[in-house]
């Protein structure tokens, strides 16, 4: 019965993390099933402060295949570099 529900991607953020990390899948019926299972799979030992759940057909991926194409600098696209004005000292770090 399990594989007959949708399945979901559980992204979990840790209390010490600022980034969710997926920590992997599980079937349930709908969003709120998922969180309840999640957090009963994938924080047992209290290590989670949020939890996402995404229906994994909701997700779209790249290919490992699409990585030169894809992920290349454009060097075309000059505002993607603010290399040609100075940033104030009192600004700081951007």
């Amino acid at each position: 019965m399990a594989s007959e529900l949708p399945l979901w991607e559980i992204f979990i953020r840790g209390q010490h993390g600022l980034n969710h990390r997926h920590v992997g899948s599980l079937h349930a019926a709908d969003a709120e099933q998922a969180i309840m299972a999640a957090r009963d799979v994938y924080t047992r030992r209290k290590e989670g402060v949020s939890i996402w759940v995404v229906p994994s057909s909701e997700i779209t991926a790249t290919s490992p295949s699409e990585k030169g194409p894809l992920f290349d600098p454009a060097e075309d696209k000059v505002y993607r570099h603010p290399t040609f004005f100075d940033i104030p000292d009192d600004v700081g770090a951007m």
